[in-house]
C-alpha cells in the first residue's frame, strides 16, 4: 500500500482552535548559549554517532570511506531504521553532558527500539561495547566489526535487546518504555531515567495510560523520569497523531497529565535549546525531591516533560528519485533501499556519509578524536552503557520462614489471605526492595493482609500521599507489568496479583520480557535478577458471580509456551502449599513464575511439613484419599488446581461408597512442569519417576484447571497415552453457581466418578460387571443436582463439605459468593 503523499518535507501541524493563552502552560526559558567547547563536543559526538549509525545500515566494507563506495561495499540485505536515529543520538549526547556535569546516575530507556544503530554507535564511542564485547574495540577493526556485522547473524540485531549495554527494555514491541522507566526509579532515590517516547509509540494504549505513572512516584524515596516525547511527525507510511497536534494542543494535553511541558524545537541552535531544557528538567526534579526529603513535600508536583520536535531522518538525503525523504516517512527505515544496485542511490549514499566528514572524527587506527569523547563521563560507572544498576544490581530478598504463617491441617483457609500475611512480613523485612503491582483488585483478591504494615502508594491521593506504601494499584494491567519489569530489571522483586481472566492483557508484554531475559542469560556480563511473579486468583472456578467474561485461564498456556529455562507454572491446592510456593518463587531468580490459586476458603489438606515435601516433589500420592494408601490401583485420579482437586477428593469419597471394590490412587500435581516429557523441562519427571507416580499401565484421569490442550501438549511423547483421559475448562460459563461451573465444564465430582468407573472397568472385573448400573445411577445424581441448581439458584447444602475418609462426618464449608 503506498504511503501518504506530501508536498513538502517536515510539514508542521495545522493550527488548532484552542485559545492562544494556553501556550502560557508551556515552560519558557531564557536562551542560554553553550560555550564553544561544549557545543563543539556535542556536535562532534553526534556527527560521529550518526555516521556510524548510517554506516551500520549500509556498509559491508570500506567503513571509513577511505575510497569511493562501490556496489561491493554495500550489504546484500539492507536492514535497520534510520528515521529515529538522529533524535536518539541527539538526546544521548545531552545525557552524556548532564551525567558529566552533575555526576548524575542516568539510564536511557529507548521506546523506539528499532533505533538500535544510534544506541550501538553511541555505546561504541563511549567504550561500553568494548567493555563487554572485546571484538568491538575502539579500533579500526572493532569499528569494522560493528558496522559490517550489524543486522547479520554474527552481529547485533536490528532492535535494542538484552545484548545492548545499558538497556532494560526489549525494543521490539511499542508501548511499554514509559512504564518500565517509572518502575526502574522506584526505591532508587538518586537515579534519573531519561525515557524517549516516539510519537508513533505515543499512539499505543499502554503509553497513553503510562503518562499517569508519575502519580505513583514518591520523590522522598524514589528517583525520577525525564520523559522526552520525540515528535518527528511520521510513522512507517503516515503522519503521527502528535505530529499533527500544535503546541497549544500538546501543552494542554501534558498539563492535564500533570506535567510541565517544555518544547525543544530550535533547529538552528538545537544544542543550546536541548541543553537548557535538560538542565531545567534536572533542576525541577531536584527541587521536587528536595522538598519531599526535607519534610515539605509538594502535593501534586508537576514533573518536567520535554517535547522534542526534529525532522524524521534528519541529515539523510532530502530527496530520492524526486520524493521527499528527510522529513518524511520515506526515511523511517532505509532511505536508499536500492543502493546495492542503483548508481544514483549509491552516489547519494556516498554524499550523505561523506557529509559527516569521517576523516575528521576518527584517527588512522579507527579510534575517535578527543572532541568526540569530551562530553562522555570519565567515570565508567556513570556512562550510560555501564550503569551497574542495569546489569549487575540484585537485592536479595530476605524471605521469612513461611511455616510461621502455616495453617493447621484440617482447617479451612483462603490461600490468598495466608499469602497476604507472608507478603506483609516480607515488606517489613525488605522495606526498599519488593513491591506489589496490582490492577486495583488486591482487596477483592483477599490479599489485603499486606496492608497490616504498609499502604498504597498513590501520590495524588491525599490519604496515601507521602507514606511510602509498598502497594501500587492502578487499573492498567499494562502499567503494572511495565512497573514490575523496570523494578525487577534494576535489581528488585515484584509481585503481580490479578484476576485470572485479565492477566492475558499483558501476555505479549510478558513474552517480550521473557525474550529479553533469555538473551540476558546468554550474555557473560548480565547478572542474575529476581523472577517476575504472577499470582493468578479469582479464577474461573469461582467467577460464577461475574459471568463468562471473567472465566479465562489462558495465561497458563502463555507461560507454558516460554522457554523451559524460564517457564514455571504452579497450581497449589491449599493454603500451606501456596505459602511454600510463594516463598520459593520470591527466592528464585530469572524465571517467569505463575502461581494459580483460590481466594475462597479451602480445606487445608497438608500440614506445613507435608506441604513443603509435596511442593519440592511437584506432585505426590494423597494417601488419605486413596485406597490402601494408593497401592495397586485400578485407576489413577489426578487433580490439578485447587477446586479441581477438591472435586477429585469428593469423587474418591463417593467411589468408596458406590464401588468399594474399586481401588483408586489420588494424586495432586502442584508443579505443572513435571508432566512434560523427560528432558523437555528441568522439572520434568523421568520416565521411571512418572511411571512410579502414575503407574506404568493403569488408566489415568486428569481433572485440570486450564485448557485440555495445554495438558495434552505437556504429556505428548509419554508412553501409553491411550490410557489417559482429560477434562478441563471447556469455555462453558455464565453467571451461575460454583458447582454449576464444574458441571458445565465436565470437571465435577460426578464426571470424575464416571471417568474412574470407565477406567477401572478395564482391569477390574467387579467394576466391569456393574459398570452400566453404576454409571447410570451416577449420571442420575448429576442430573438431579443440575435440576436443583436450576430451580433454586444455589448449590445443594453441604456440597462443599470436606469428606472424611475415616467414616466420620465431613467438615462443613461455606464457599462464599462475595467478590
Amino acid at each position: 500500500m503506498p504511503g501518504e503523499v506530501i508536498d513538502r518535507p517536515n510539514p508542521q501541524p495545522l493550527p488548532s482552535h484552542i485559545e492562544d493563552h494556553v501556550l502560557s502552560l508551556a515552560v519558557k526559558l531564557d536562551k542560554a548559549k553553550l560555550d564553544s567547547s561544549t557545543a563543539t563536543a556535542l556536535q562532534e559526538f553526534r556527527r560521529a554517532a550518526n555516521y556510524i549509525a548510517a554506516a551500520m545500515i549500509f556498509l559491508h566494507d570500506n567503513v571509513l570511506l577511505e575510497r569511493d563506495l562501490t556496489f561491493d561495499d554495500i550489504k546484500p540485505r539492507l536492514l535497520g531504521h534510520w528515521g529515529t536515529c538522529p533524535g536518539l543520538t541527539l538526546v544521548y549526547s545531552h545525557l552524556n553532558l548532564l551525567a558529566s556535569q552533575h555526576n548524575q546516575d542516568i539510564i536511557y530507556v529507548v521506546g523506539p527500539g528499532h533505533g538500535a544503530p544510534a544506541i550501538l554507535a553511541s555505546l561504541w564511542i563511549e567504550g561500553s561495547l568494548e567493555r563487554f564485547y572485546p571484538q568491538y574495540s575502539r579500533t579500526k577493526q572493532g569499528l569494522h566489526n560493528l558496522i559490517t556485522k550489524f543486522s547479520t547473524p554474527s552481529g547485533f540485531p536490528s532492535h535494542i535487546n538484552a545484548e545492548t549495554p545499558g538497556a532494560i527494555h526489549e525494543g521490539g514491541e511499542l508501548g511499554y518504555a514509559l512504564s518500565v522507566a517509572y518502575g526502574a526509579v522506584m526505591d532508587k532515590p538518586d537515579l534519573v531515567v531519561a525515557c524517549i517516547v516516539g510519537d508513533g509509540e505515543s499512539e499505543t494504549g499502554p503509553t497513553a495510560t503510562a503518562w499517569h505513572a508519575a502519580k505513583y512516584i514518591d520523590p522522598k524515596e524514589s528517583g525520577a523520569v525525564i520523559p522526552v516525547v520525540h515528535v518527528n511527525g511520521f510513522k512507517i507510511s503516515e503522519r503521527t497523531i502528535y505530529g499533527c497536534m500544535d503546541d497549544k494542543e500538546m501543552a494542554a494535553l501534558f498539563t492535564g497529565y500533570g506535567y510541565q511541558p517544555r518544547f525543544v524545537d530550535d533547529l538552528d541552535d538545537i544544542d543550546a535549546d536541548l541543553g537548557a531544557s535538560m538542565e531545567w528538567a534536572l533542576s525541577e526534579i531536584h527541587r521536587i525531591q528536595k522538598a519531599a526529603r526535607s519534610g515539605k513535600p509538594i502535593m501534586k508536583p508537576r514533573w518536567p516533560v520535554l517535547i522534542l520536535r526534529t525532522p524524521k531522518g534528519w541529515g539523510c538525503p532530502k530527496k530520492v528519485h524526486g520524493e521527499f525523504v528527510e522529513g518524511s516517512f520515506h526515511s523511517h527505515q532505509v532511505p536508499l533501499m536500492a543502493a546495492k544496485k542503483d548508481g544514483e542511490e549509491l552516489k547519494q549514499l556516498q554524499e550523505w556519509l561523506s557529509s559527516y566528514k569521517p576523516a575528521e572524527l576518527f584517527t588512522k587506527d579507527g579510534g575517535v578524536v578527543d572532541d568526540v569523547v569530551r562530553i562522555i563521563p570519565k567515570d565508567d560507572s556513570k556512562k550510560l552503557g555501564q550503569q551497574p544498576v542495569t546489569y549487575a544490581s540484585h537485592d536479595e530478598l530476605e524471605v521469612p520462614d513461611w511455616k510461621a504463617f502455616g495453617i493447621k491441617k484440617g482447617e479451612q483457609a483462603s490461600c490468598m489471605q495466608a499469602c497476604g500475611a507472608l507478603l506483609d512480613q516480607t515488606f517489613v523485612d525488605n522495606p526498599h526492595s519488593i513491591r506489589v503491582f496490582s490492577p486495583d483488585e488486591l482487596v477483592s483478591n483477599k490479599l489485603d493482609a499486606v496492608f497490616k504494615h504498609t499502604g498504597r502508594n498513590f501520590q495524588w491521593d491525599e490519604f496515601t500521599f507521602g507514606k511510602g506504601g509498598r502497594v501500587i494499584e492502578t487499573l492498567s494491567e499494562h502499567t503494572c507489568e511495565g512497573f514490575m519489569q523496570g523494578y525487577t530489571l534494576t535489581g528488585r522483586t515484584g509481585v503481580f496479583p490479578s484476576y485470572e481472566s485479565f492477566l492475558g492483557i499483558v501476555h505479549t508484554m510478558m513474552v517480550q520480557y521473557s525474550k529479553f531475559n533469555k538473551m540476558a542469560r546468554e550474555t557473560s556480563w548480565r547478572k542474575d535478577i529476581s523472577s517476575i511473579n504472577y499470582i493468578e486468583t479469582s479464577t474461573w472456578t469461582r467467577q460464577e458471580h461475574n459471568g463468562f467474561s471473567h472465566q479465562n485461564p489462558s495465561f497458563i498456556g502463555a507461560v507454558l509456551n516460554l522457554k523451559p529455562t524460564a517457564a514455571r507454572v504452579y497450581l497449589p491446592p491449599d493454603a500451606n502449599t501456596f505459602l511454600s510456593t510463594l516463598a520459593h518463587c520470591l527466592r528464585s531468580k530469572n524465571y517467569v513464575n505463575l502461581m494459580v490459586g483460590s481466594k475462597q476458603p479451602q480445606p487445608v489438606f497438608l500440614s506445613p511439613d507435608e506441604a513443603d515435601s509435596h511442593c519440592r516433589a511437584g506432585a505426590s500420592v494423597w494417601k488419605f484419599a486413596s485406597t490402601d494408601n494408593g497401592l495397586n490401583p485400578d485407576v489413577v485420579l489426578v487433580g490439578i488446581g485447587a477446586e479441581l482437586t477438591f472435586e477429585v477428593i469428593e469423587a474418591a469419597a463417593m467411589l468408596k461408597r458406590l464401588a468399594p471394590h474399586l481401588r483408586v490412587r489420588v494424586i495432586n500435581v502442584t508443579d505443572l512442569m513435571i508432566l512434560g516429557l523427560e528432558g523437555s523441562h528441568p522439572h520434568a519427571l523421568s520416565h521411571d519417576d512418572f511411571d512410579a507416580l502414575f503407574t506404568s499401565d493403569k488408566p489415568i484421569h486428569f481433572n485440570y484447571h486450564g485448557y485440555a490442550k495445554e495438558l495434552q501438549g505437556l504429556l505428548f511423547g509419554r508412553p501409553n497415552l491411550h490410557r489417559i483421559t482429560t477434562e478441563a475448562y471447556d469455555e462453558e460459563g455464565s453467571t451461575t453457581t460454583p458447582l454449576d461451573m464444574m458441571l458445565r465444564n465436565r470437571v465435577s465430582r460426578w464426571h470424575v466418578v464416571d471417568a474412574a468407573l470407565k477406567g477401572a472397568a478395564v482391569g477390574n472385573e467387579g467394576v466391569r460387571v456393574d459398570l452400566h448400573e453404576l454409571r447410570t445411577n451416577n449420571m442420575h445424581e448429576l442430573k438431579k443436582v443440575g435440576d436443583y441448581i436450576l430451580s433454586n439458584g444455589k448449590d445443594p447444602d453441604g456440597a462443599y463439605d470436606t469428606p472424611d475418609f475415616e467414616g466420620g462426618k465431613g467438615i462443613h464449608r461455606d464457599v462464599g459468593y462475595a467478590d
